[in-house]
């Protein structure tokens, strides 16, 4: 199988105006860009601010221009994967000159390979594995029915109970209160 060749850069290092929408987001918000790209590409998200703070502490300690880790090894690992022209002297230049348009260099670059369309050639040979259908018919459902319930014959209520008889009142009493000689009834 014939190896595919070496190509450049889809865009230049310089080329902002060819994508503004990147390069508006690089000047504005550079870590964000670097965040992203380096996240799209595979790598973990936080991977660039190993620049931010490394050029920091470097600078802290006196030492001299260092070539920041992430954009430089990002660049390489998508020039080796994407099989793009250049050198690693190169990646280093660029990353320690203008690591912000390398950056946004490398934005515009995912962004291209996102959008080509990979054309994949396919032999049509194709074998069906999948078994032929095969319909079979449900059972027959028998219905029977079911005799008809007779209505449950009337139940005579249990014969109520006669009341007892009423009871005289005894006769009434002469009361202290009544005068004497009379004697109240109740009729």
């Amino acid at each position: 199988m014939p190896e595919e060749p070496w190509t450049d850069w889809n865009t230049g290092l310089c080329d902002c105006f060819e994508d503004a929408s990147t390069c508006c987001y690089g000047f504005w918000c550079w870590p964000c860009l670097a965040c992203t790209v380096s996240g799209r590409f595979g790598e973990q998200y936080c991977f660039p601010l190993c620049d931010i703070f490394g050029l920091g502490i470097t600078a802290a300690f006196g030492i001299p221009l260092v070539p920041p880790p992430a954009v430089l090894s990002v660049r390489a690992a998508m020039r080796h994967k994407f099989k793009i022209k250049g050198s690693l002297c190169r990646d280093a230049a660029v990353s320690c000159c203008c690591g912000w348009c390398s950056w946004c260099q490398m934005h515009r670059e995912l962004k291209h390979r996102r959008q080509t369309p990979v054309v994949i050639n396919l032999e049509t040979n194709v074998i069906n594995m999948q078994p032929a259908p095969v319909i079979t018919q449900a059972p027959p459902v028998i219905v029977q029915s079911l005799p008809m319930m007779q209505p449950l014959p009337m139940m005579q209520p249990p014969p109520m109970m006669q009341p007892p008889p009423m009871m005289q009142p005894p006769p009434m009493m002469p009361s202290m209160y009544s005068p004497p000689g009379v004697v109240m009834t109740t009729h």
